[in-house]
């Protein structure tokens, strides 16, 4: 049996997300406020849930929120090509491949620096001086 209504507490545990995270997502307008209850409390549905599962799974895919904010959209238009979503996910691809080359460029230079450890002193420690300011060394 599924159910229909949730606090904001189950929601958070249900989709793994921080109760302020979600109270962020309505005030962007990524999540629909919901209903309130007699006593004021939020009251969710299975509809609160599911878009924040989506928004949670985008963003561990590492999407922005305003990428998130479109393919929302774009998945609110269930009969429309699905062009627009796919140069979305070929934007942040390029963004994550430069983000890897990035990474790989960091890891190459970080090699290099520990390759030149002498292991000797802290004033001769090539480290440190690769990563003090230029003017210093």
């Amino acid at each position: 049996m599924t159910r229909d209504k949730f606090s904001i507490g189950d929601l958070a545990k249900a989709t793994d997300t921080k109760v302020e995270t979600i109270r962020y997502y309505e005030r962007i307008g990524l999540l629909p406020e919901p209903e309130r209850t007699g006593g004021n409390y939020r009251s969710y549905s299975a509809a609160h849930l599911g878009r924040l599962s989506f928004i949670r799974r985008a963003r561990d895919l590492g999407f922005s929120i305003e990428q998130v904010r479109n393919l929302l959209g774009l998945s609110d238009q269930r009969d429309r090509p699905c062009e627009a979503v796919d140069a979305i996910a070929r934007e942040h691809l390029g963004e994550v491949e430069r983000k890897i080359r990035d990474l790989q460029a960091l890891r190459r230079e970080l090699d290099s620096i520990l390759s030149q450890c002498g292991c000797g002193t802290i004033a001769e420690c090539r480290i440190i001086e690769a990563l003090s300011p230029n003017d210093q060394r």
